[in-house]
């Protein structure tokens, strides 16, 4: 009987066989793929992980050479531009390179001004001038390294080279033979810290006029570690250095850079007009540093300060004009001085009368040529010995008034704001106890904060008052909830809205719209206790 289909049965067996094979052998092929696949894939994701995972280049089938970034373009400022390396400089930090810094500034100032280009490198040097019309500018990983001041050690030999350490009589020689000496500041008498000549600075520039030191944060570096352990011991017979000084000066502008290790005071003009300073950093130990302040103005007119950051073993910014009598005498004093948008560290372990010294940015003491017209805005002191403060004391004469303190913040700090009267260190003995300074217009406004051991301490005197002092919108938290954390004494001024913590009896209330609410009971109210 014929099958259905039309085909013997055995026919139909052999071709529905055949069909079955190749149906089979095209599953199991698509199995493997897809199983190959599967490893394909695993695999792939693997070696991407543990090349990410391995190094930046990548596992070997994948490194390639490298990523350079290029160097940034330095811009031409000047209408001649010189390479320190025209000269002979070597960065290698090695080599010093004195005298190529030293042709380099003869031949900007032969040519009435120009730039001088530090380029990537340790550029290591003595102290060399700057002259006028000119512009350092100091590329990124440029460092110019003050040649390093040893203390000495016995030795056999008898010569003496730079490279030979001996005894420490030959190594004050050695001091000398680098660091020159000048005479002291015609502001201060015989010396800062000796009388007699002081050391010079490691950049410097006397009655110079138009005068730029900028860059693509290359740094300026002291070695100052050395020059601090001397002053401790007492081995050094002169007023140490600052790290840049500039003397006598107008329309100076510096800006950044980073200066660093500085011996004394990092950035001193002294008797400048016109000066501007922006985008700075200063570092320096916070302990162990002694003096090292950031940035000093002393005796200028016209100085901004802004968008740079501070963090340094003595007072971040300390405003001077010369010190009792010989200030006096000098007259120069500080005035229309901006500073704003700063974040400052401030400490220093030295303790004079059971006093920590240091303050984020402080007037004084030496302010005997008078210091007016100084502005604060939106200043933050973090972790430091003393928020804003005010020091002077009898015998230094001048004054200090028109003063603004606006939006300032501290943040863990054992006093927010000091003004002391009180502060009795002397050049020598010829100053004059009858010359009083006089501390007026002194206005806080916006200041905030937390952690802070004594948000305020006013210490005035009976023949030194502070009068004219002015609270507005206050509110600091406090380390301790104890009383006796708005200290005040001879203090005469106005308190506006409510302020935290409380303020002390000298000042009179106004609620914000200005409107009388109580009179002071006494200004003379003597509330200063040190032991908290």
């Amino acid at each position: 009987m014929a099958d259905v289909y039309g085909l013997p049965r055995f026919q139909r067996s052999k071709s529905d066989l055949r069909r079955g094979i190749s149906t089979a052998f095209s599953s199991l092929l698509s199995c493997r793929y897809q199983a190959l696949l599967l490893v394909f894939w695993i695999g792939c994701f693997l070696t991407v992980f543990f090349w990410q995972k391995s190094s930046l280049n990548g596992l070997w089938i994948f490194r390639q050479a490298p990523l350079r970034v290029p160097a940034r373009p330095v811009p031409n400022l000047r209408h001649k531009v010189f390479n320190l390396t025209d000269f002979g400089g070597v960065g290698d930090g090695k080599k010093v390179n004195t005298e190529a810094f030293e042709k380099a500034v003869t031949e900007i100032a032969r040519h009435g001004g120009g730039q001088l280009n530090v380029p990537p490198g340790i550029w290591l040097t003595a102290p060399f001038n700057l002259t006028s019309h000119m512009t350092l500018f100091l590329a990124e990983d440029s460092v110019i390294l003050g040649i390093e001041v040893r203390i000495g050690v016995e030795s056999s030999s008898s010569s003496w080279s730079p490279s030979t350490v001996l005894s420490v009589d030959l190594i004050m020689l050695f001091d000398e033979k680098y660091w020159t000496l000048m005479p002291p500041l015609p502001s201060y008498g015989y010396g800062r810290e000796h009388r007699g000549p002081r050391y010079g600075s490691l950049i410097h520039g006397q009655k110079l006029k138009d005068v730029e030191i900028t860059g693509h944060n290359g740094t300026i570096d002291g070695q100052g570690m050395i020059w601090w352990q001397k002053h401790r011991k007492k081995l050094l017979n002169h007023t140490r250095g600052p790290l840049v000084q500039i003397m006598w000066s107008t329309d100076i502008r510096v800006s950044n850079i980073t200066l660093r290790n500085s011996p004394f005071w990092n950035f001193h003009p002294f008797d400048c007009k016109n000066v501007h300073i922006s985008g700075v950093t200063i570092l320096a130990p916070l302990h162990d540093a002694p003096n090292t302040d950031g940035i000093d103005p002393d005796s200028c007119e016209n100085v901004v300060i802004e968008d740079c950051y501070i963090s340094v073993g003595d007072d971040g910014i300390a405003i001077k004009s010369g010190w009792d009598q010989y200030g006096i005498n000098y007259g120069r004093p500080s005035t229309n001085i901006h500073i704003r948008n700063l974040v400052v560290r401030s400490m220093v372990r030295v303790v004079v009368n059971s006093y920590a010294l240091s303050a984020g940015v402080s007037i004084g003491s030496e302010m005997s040529g008078g210091v007016s017209n100084v502005s604060l805005d939106n200043v933050h002191i973090w972790k430091s010995r003393r928020g804003v403060r005010i020091k002077t004391a009898a015998g230094r004469g001048g004054y200090v008034r028109h003063i603004s303190y606006h939006n300032v913040t501290f943040d863990d700090l054992r006093v927010g704001i000091v003004i002391k009267t009180d502060y009795n260190e002397h050049p020598d003995d010829g100053y004059d106890p009858k010359a009083l300074p006089i501390l007026e217009d002194i206005v806080f406004e916006s200041i905030h904060g937390q952690n802070v051991r004594v948000p305020v301490r006013i210490q005035g005197i009976k023949e030194i008052p502070v009068k004219g002092v002015v609270f507005r919108d206050m509110s600091v938290g406090l380390q301790y909830k104890k009383k006796h954390v708005f200290q005040c004494s001879y203090v005469q001024g106005q308190v506006y809205g409510t302020i935290f913590p409380a303020p002390c009896e000298n000042l009179d209330r106004y609620d914000e719209h200005g409107q009388l609410v109580s009179h002071s009971a006494s200004t003379n109210a003597t509330d200063i206790d040190y032991d908290f």
